[in-house]
């Protein structure tokens, strides 16, 4: 009987504790949610007296993390701090102390604890970089009332689940600029991720200055890459951030540019080597039978590795179909003198002699989940990519590789190139139901999400990342069971806005786009289409890679749309209220939004015409026409069955693509449609 008690004690505190949190996050808009949170009755008011001391080892990484929560603190309230940077002399009211400054890897602690009082906040950490991520926690408390800004009192154990959050910027389809990679840094500590992967060659593009093969970045660059320099600039950027810098460089295959200014590693001689202007998969591969090849990628990454401190090397190894490799005899009959039977094993002897020449550079082997092979060495990291069953918590190859004794990072779910809504990157779960031992789980160091750049550029590719990464981050830092979609989209909205400190256009990108298009007309009718147009998913938009170039307008309305698109939630949510229940309240707000929508074709012919948005006159005619007959329909109660005929061709046509976008409201107006036909027709 006793024990029946305790476990029924047991389960009213986890539900009460589950209530709590869960109330709690209607409350505060943390991201990722922290591991534990409780409140008390404190609130510490902002105001010029605020001070902040570090108490620890060095305060190099702190004492920087300090002096910006500060600035971003003075910036977000409007309080004029009167002492400003760190105090030494005295201690602080925000009093931070850790125990060591941590070398970064995958054995760092980042976990920390965060108590809020009226007059004291104390972030303790056992690392400098755990002191960083409470700072952004107690910057995310940010609270206010009438009168004041204040931290509200709070009490906070926070550790993340993966050791591995990171994200990887494709930089070789389309380069991507100092500015850009340093922004996009700031706003991944802002969600505690932890790692920059950094793909740094592909067919497009060779992104790093070398000095022992200079033709790699005169010949395979268009003249757009990063000097040495700049790679040091950025890892130590990234480091005071606490976030480790992987680099890739993809070979054999994905390897045009590599073989554009050394043809002479390539798998066949009678090919006129260009750098690739086309997006997608193509043939020409890396020779891996010459003793050259090896010398050359010895050299190459005796050259590369130092600028990366970090343990990881990521050498690709993906999508390399051997079509080049079956049209060399010299290949094949190495292949046959080596017992070497397919090109996937082909393939394994080069990672194998890789995996040699890093380990002698006291670097580890990363690749995509290509490279896992029986006789690969168990320290070589499996970057799980392909399948349809997206998250190990569904199975695939990941589940195989740690089981077999690989550690692993998982992007199948991740790719937010994809444009899928962030309902679906959330909604992954890594581990799942598996049955995995507590060794095999420790294997899986986390995830990334993967910016591939075919159709980004500098001015767009932020609006690609955020603010989806974050809920991805908050995925890879968050426990199992902080899931509700719902709670998430609400305080994503606001983290949303809040990155912009760091110099991100996600959200102003569109305007200015918009703005292009119209030639600085008003553009209000076409932001009120943005709102309900998302871009083409999983590569729709570029079909076979067969449309877009590398010098191809990224400047146009698909790109000035965004996933998740803005009014298509809303508007379902008030159309379901609607069908259930059609109050007067539920009425105007359903017909607030057919109003905006029927009215704006008559503002969009107003703009002048030209090439650019000509072609988005139909969807907004079409647009109209539907939204004014259902609002009528609606006002009137009654509907004609031409009328409902005409609705149903519009919202026929409102299914097609148009110029690379898709209606995303094209459903619910079909569910009101088929509301008011069950209502409003005549018998």
């Amino acid at each position: 009987m006793k024990k029946i008690i305790l476990v029924l004690i047991l389960c009213n505190f986890v539900l009460l504790s589950c209530d709590s949190q869960t109330k709690l996050k209607g409350v505060y808009h943390l991201m990722p949610w922290p591991n534990a949170i409780t409140e008390n009755d404190s609130k510490f008011l902002i105001d010029k007296n605020i001070t902040i001391s570090v108490q620890g080892q060095d305060q190099g990484r702190v004492q920087q993390a300090s002096v910006n929560f500060l600035r971003r603190l003075s910036n977000r309230t409007g309080v004029f701090i009167d002492e400003g940077f760190p105090v030494t002399s005295k201690k602080g009211q925000i009093r931070v102390a850790f125990d060591e400054v941590a070398t970064l890897s995958i054995e760092t602690d980042e976990s920390y604890s965060l108590e809020i009082f009226n007059e004291v906040v104390y972030l303790n950490s056992k690392t400098d970089i755990g002191a960083l991520r409470g700072l952004e926690t107690l910057l995310q408390l940010t609270s206010h009332n009438a009168e004041n800004y204040y931290f509200p009192g709070v009490k906070i154990k926070d550790v993340p689940r993966f050791v591995w959050r990171g994200l990887m910027i494709d930089v070789a389809r389309h380069f991507q600029p100092i500015e850009v990679i340093k922004r996009n840094l700031e706003a991944m500590a802002s969600v505690k991720m932890n790692v920059f992967h950094w793909h740094l060659s592909d067919d497009q593009g060779f992104r790093v200055e070398s000095k022992v093969y200079p033709k790699l970045n005169q010949l395979g660059s268009d003249g757009l890459f990063y000097t040495q320099e700049q790679i040091k600039e950025v890892v130590s950027y990234a480091s005071k951030l606490g976030i480790r810098v992987i680099p890739e460089f993809d070979v054999p295959g994905h390897a045009s540019a590599i073989l554009t200014a050394y043809p002479e590693l390539s798998s066949k001689k009678e090919y006129s080597y260009s750098i690739e202007r086309f997006s997608g998969v193509f043939d020409p591969t890396i020779n891996p039978t010459l003793e050259f090849t090896y010398t050359f990628l010895k050299t190459l990454f005796t050259e590369m590795a130092p600028l990366f401190p970090d343990t990881y090397f990521h050498i690709g190894g993906d999508e390399n179909e051997g079509k080049h490799w079956n049209e060399n005899k010299n290949i094949q009959s190495f292949m046959v003198e080596n017992n070497l039977e397919t090109n996937h094993d082909l393939q394994t002897y080069f990672n194998i002699k890789l995996e040699k020449i890093l380990r002698k550079l006291d670097k580890k082997l990363m690749g995509w989940d290509e490279i896992m092979v029986p006789n690969m060495p168990t320290t070589a990291v499996i970057h799980s990519w392909r399948g349809e069953n997206e998250g190990i918590g569904k199975g695939g190859s990941i589940i195989k590789a740690v089981k077999s004794g690989y550690k692993t990072v998982f992007s199948n779910g991740f790719y937010i190139d994809r444009m899928l809504p962030v309902e679906h990157h959330y909604s992954i779960e890594p581990i799942g139901d598996n049955k995995l031992t507590k060794e095999e789980q420790a294997r899986v160091l986390g995830g990334e999400a993967t910016m591939w750049s075919e159709l980004v550029t500098p001015l767009t590719i932020d609006s690609r990342i955020w603010p989806r990464t974050a809920a991805i981050a908050e995925r890879l830092w968050s426990s199992k069971e902080v899931n509700d979609i719902d709670h998430m989209k609400k305080r994503l909205k606001v983290v949303s806005f809040r990155l912009e400190e760091f110099g991100l256009n996600h959200l102003k990108s569109r305007d200015v786009i918009l703005r292009g298009m119209t030639n600085n007309q008003d553009i209000t009718p076409l932001i009120v289409m943005s709102k309900i147009c998302e871009p083409l998913k999983i590569y729709q938009r570029n079909k076979g890679g067969i449309e877009y170039k590398t010098f191809s307008p990224f400047t146009l309305f698909a790109d000035a749309c965004v996933v998740d698109a803005e009014d298509a939630s809303g508007f379902d949510h008030v159309v379901n209220y609607f069908v259930n229940d059609p109050n007067i309240s539920n009425t105007d707000k359903v017909l607030s939004y057919l109003d905006n929508w029927a009215e704006n074709h008559v503002d969009f012919l107003e703009l002048d015409e030209n090439p650019k948005i000509n072609p988005l006159k139909r969807l907004s005619e079409n647009l109209s026409l539907v939204a004014l007959k259902l609002s009528n329909t609606i006002q009137d109660k009654n509907i004609s069955s031409e009328n409902l005929k005409t609705i149903r061709t519009s919202i026929e046509i409102l299914s097609e693509p148009f110029v690379d976008i898709e209606v995303v409201i094209v459903t619910t107006l079909s569910k009101l449609t088929t509301y008011c036909e069950a209502n409003y027709l005549p018998n």
